[in-house]
C-alpha cells in the first residue's frame, strides 16, 4: 500500500509533463509520484521519430527503467526514487497495478484525460489523510479537475521565474544623486582611445559586469560596467553609433537601447549577446549589420549563420522542395527584408555596385535549419538564433555549446510571441539564458523598448 503520511504528497503526472521534461521524476523532493497506466501507454504513442517529444519519451523510459529495474517487486508498494545522482531525493514512484473501475458521470468515453482524472479521484477516496495532486501542463484537464474537486497544478519546475517583469533588461539608469555620493576618490583615465572610470560608492555592488548605465540628467552619461571588485566598479564610456559619422553598414542607432545593442553586437570579446524586444525594436537589422561589417570590412568572423524556429503562426503549408536552404527560405522573410535595407543604405554606388554587393553578401550568409545543429562545431562564425523565444532551454542549450573558438552567437527573440506548445515566457530557452548568463564577463544583454519600424507600426503595438 501507499505509505499514509500527512508530511508527504502524492503527485500523479500527466503525461504532457514527462514529454516535455523527462528529469521531472526527480524533482519532486521528499513526495511521491503516482503514473497512472494510461500515462505509460501515452508516452509508448509518442516515442517514434526525431523530434524533441519523440526524445523526451524515449528519455522518460530509460529513467523508468532506471528506477524500477532494481525494484520489480516493488511497484505496488513504491521504487526508491533516490540514486547516487539524486541522493536528496527520499520519495518513490508507484505505477498503477490495478485496475480502477471508477467511473465520472461528467465524464463521457474512455479518454486518456477522463481516465486519469478517474484514477486521482479513486486514489483521494483510498488516502483520505494524504494530499494527491494531479500535475499537468495541459489547461483543460486542470479545468475538469477543478470541476470534479481534484487539486491541480501546473508543472513550475521548468520556469526560470514565476514573472517575466523581474528579467535582467541589461541596463540600469541612475539616480540624479548618483555622482553626489559616487564620486568621491574617482579616477578616470584613457587607454586605446577608450575612456575608463573607477567609482566608488553603494550602488556599484548591485551592478553586474557588462550592464549599461546611462545619467540622463543635466549631463549625459552612458557607459558600461568592466569590473567590479566589492563597493568599486570599473566603468568605459561606449562608443556612439547614434552620430552619422559613426554608422556600421549603413546604420545608425535611433535611441539609447539601440546604441547599447550595437556595443555588445560590435565588441569582438563579447561572445554571446541576447537582444529582446517587441516587433519593430531593430533586432535582426542590428544583428545583421554588425554580422556584415565584422564578417566583409573587418575579417573577425568567416561567414554569417542565420537559423530559427519553425514553428507555424497560422496552417502549415506542407513539405518543401529544394536543399535545406531553399526549404528556409520561407521563414527567412525577415531576413530578406532586413538585407534589403542593408543593401540601399549607400546610394552612391549605383545598380551595378549594388548588385554585386548583394551577391556578396548572399555568399556570405548561410541559412541553416536547426534539425542539423547536433554534432556540428562552428569555428570563426557569427550564428545569428532568430525567433529564440521558441526554443526551449534544451534546444537553446543545443545550440550554445556549437560555438567552437572565434564564434559569436546573437540571440533575438519577443518573449510575449511564444508559438511553441507548453512554453511560457517564465519557461522559454531565451529567457533561460538571459538569466543564466547574466554577469559573465563574455556575455551581454539588452532589451530593447521603442520601435522604430514605422508610426502604423508603433501606434498598433500599443493599440491592439
Amino acid at each position: 500500500m501507499l505509505k499514509n503520511t500527512k508530511l508527504t504528497k502524492l503527485f500523479v503526472l500527466d503525461t504532457n509533463v514527462l514529454l516535455h521534461d523527462p528529469s521531472c521524476l526527480f524533482r519532486f523532493e521528499e513526495h511521491d509520484i503516482y503514473l497512472p497506466m494510461v500515462t505509460i501507454e501515452e508516452l509508448d504513442n509518442n516515442k517514434k521519430g526525431g523530434s524533441e517529444v519523440a526524445r523526451n519519451a524515449r528519455q522518460t523510459h530509460r529513467y523508468l527503467e532506471e528506477i524500477i529495474g532494481p525494484y520489480p517487486a516493488k511497484l505496488a508498494s513504491g521504487c526508491p526514487l533516490k540514486s547516487k545522482i539524486n541522493p536528496h531525493i527520499s520519495g518513490s514512484l508507484f505505477l498503477q497495478t490495478h485496475p480502477v473501475d471508477f467511473d465520472l458521470p461528467m465524464l463521457a468515453g474512455s479518454k486518456a484525460d477522463n481516465q486519469i482524472l478517474s484514477i486521482v479521484s479513486n486514489l483521494k477516496k483510498k488516502q483520505k489523510n494524504r494530499q494527491v495532486i494531479l500535475v499537468s501542463k495541459d489547461f483543460n484537464i486542470r479545468i475538469k479537475a477543478r470541476a470534479l474537486g481534484i487539486h491541480t497544478e501546473d508543472y513550475f519546475n521548468d520556469k526560470v521565474m514565476d514573472d517575466s517583469e523581474i528579467l535582467y533588461k541589461g541596463s540600469v539608469e541612475l539616480p540624479k544623486n548618483f555622482w553626489e555620493k559616487h564620486s568621491k576618490g574617482m579616477e578616470s583615465w584613457q587607454k586605446n582611445g577608450k575612456m575608463f572610470y573607477r567609482l566608488t560608492g553603494p550602488l556599484c555592488s548591485n551592478f553586474l559586469v557588462n550592464q549599461f548605465i546611462h545619467f540622463d540628467f543635466e549631463k549625459p552619461f552612458h557607459a558600461t560596467v568592466k569590473s567590479i571588485e566589492g563597493k568599486t566598479a570599473t566603468l568605459e564610456v561606449i562608443h556612439d553609433f547614434i552620430h552619422s559619422k559613426f554608422n556600421i553598414w549603413g546604420i545608425n542607432a535611433r535611441n539609447r537601447e539601440q546604441n547599447f545593442a550595437l556595443n555588445l553586437l560590435m565588441d569582438p570579446d563579447i561572445d554571446f549577446v541576447s537582444l529582446l524586444g517587441q516587433a519593430g525594436t531593430g533586432k535582426t537589422l542590428l544583428a545583421l549589420a554588425a554580422g556584415l561589417d565584422q564578417t566583409l570590412d573587418k575579417k573577425i568572423y568567416n561567414e554569417i549563420i542565420v537559423t530559427r524556429v519553425t514553428v507555424s503562426v497560422g496552417e502549415d503549408i506542407g513539405f518543401l522542395p529544394g536543399t535545406e536552404e531553399e526549404k528556409m527560405t520561407p521563414w527567412m522573410g525577415a531576413l530578406e527584408d532586413n538585407l534589403d535595407v542593408l543593401n540601399k543604405s549607400d546610394d552612391n554606388v549605383g545598380d551595378w555596385g549594388r548588385a554585386a554587393t548583394q551577391d556578396l553578401i548572399r555568399s556570405r550568409i548561410k541559412v541553416k535549419s536547426l534539425n542539423f545543429m547536433r554534432g556540428r562545431t562552428f569555428l570563426k562564425k557569427y550564428l545569428i538564433i532568430d525567433e529564440a523565444q521558441n526554443l526551449t532551454p534544451k534546444q537553446m542549450k543545443t545550440l550554445i555549446t556549437r560555438a567552437g573558438p572565434g564564434t559569436k552567437v546573437v540571440c533575438l527573440g519577443n518573449i510575449s510571441q511564444i508559438d511553441t506548445p507548453y512554453l511560457t515566457e517564465g519557461s522559454s530557452g531565451l529567457t533561460y539564458a538571459v538569466d543564466r548568463f547574466k554577469g559573465w564577463k563574455h556575455n551581454g544583454h539588452i532589451t530593447l523598448l521603442r520601435g522604430e519600424r514605422s508610426r502604423l507600426a508603433d501606434y498598433a503595438t500599443e493599440i491592439l
